[in-house]
């Protein structure tokens, strides 16, 4: 199956989960680098449908997703059956804790969903990526903007860069089409120096 970024969000199995919109993934997975053979993981993966988009991305490689609600676990599988994904591995656990169970060695992280632990999550994927790996931090407010950044900041083996993104869809109101806004998100891709 030949895939290209951005799966229509209509596509995934949703629930009450929040989900990544379609346009947001495919900046993120853009800024992750994700190759052919990766190892990523993908905390607070909700529905599933970047970690799904990811799979797809790394096909000989491997993807964790780390979640810690019921629900959108189960959403993560249901997603995974619909989408024909095998190389994914749910993690059902609040982050950190959970990361334990993560391999030695990753090339890529994506954070979606932290709680209070956005210090600890950034430490511990410290110590598993690889030299020259990526994490992206997608961040809905300005409180992990402001945390995520603080961080990398200290870390002076990161390059890193921030983009805002405010998306509007027409959708059809009779015979008008008119601008719906999705809710902006501060996207911080980070680069690890291969040292």
């Amino acid at each position: 199956m030949k895939h290209f970024l951005g799966i229509e969000d209509e596509e995934f199995i949703r629930g009450k989960v929040p989900m990544t919109k379609k346009e947001i993934r495919i900046l993120t997975l853009a800024g992750a680098k994700i190759g052919k053979n990766d190892i990523v993981c993908d905390i607070g993966a909700g529905t599933g449908s970047l970690s799904i988009e990811a799979a797809l991305l790394a096909k000989a490689g491997h993807v964790y997703a780390v979640e810690r609600k019921k629900e959108a676990v189960e959403l993560i599988r249901q997603n995974a059956a619909k989408f024909g994904i095998e190389n994914v591995t749910i993690i059902e656990s609040e982050a950190p804790a959970g990361l334990e169970r993560l391999p030695e060695r990753l090339d890529a992280a994506i954070i979606g969903g932290t709680g209070s632990h956005l210090e600890e999550i950034l430490e511990f994927l410290d110590k598993r990526l690889k030299p020259g790996g990526f994490i992206v931090i997608n961040c809905i407010t300005v409180q992990t903007l402001a945390s995520s950044l603080a961080y990398m900041r200290k870390k002076s083996g990161y390059l890193y860069d921030t983009v805002q993104v405010q998306v509007n869809r027409l959708k059809k109101v009779g015979p008008y089409d008119m601008a719906e806004a999705i809710n902006p998100v501060y996207i911080i891709s980070c680069h690890k120096a291969n040292v």
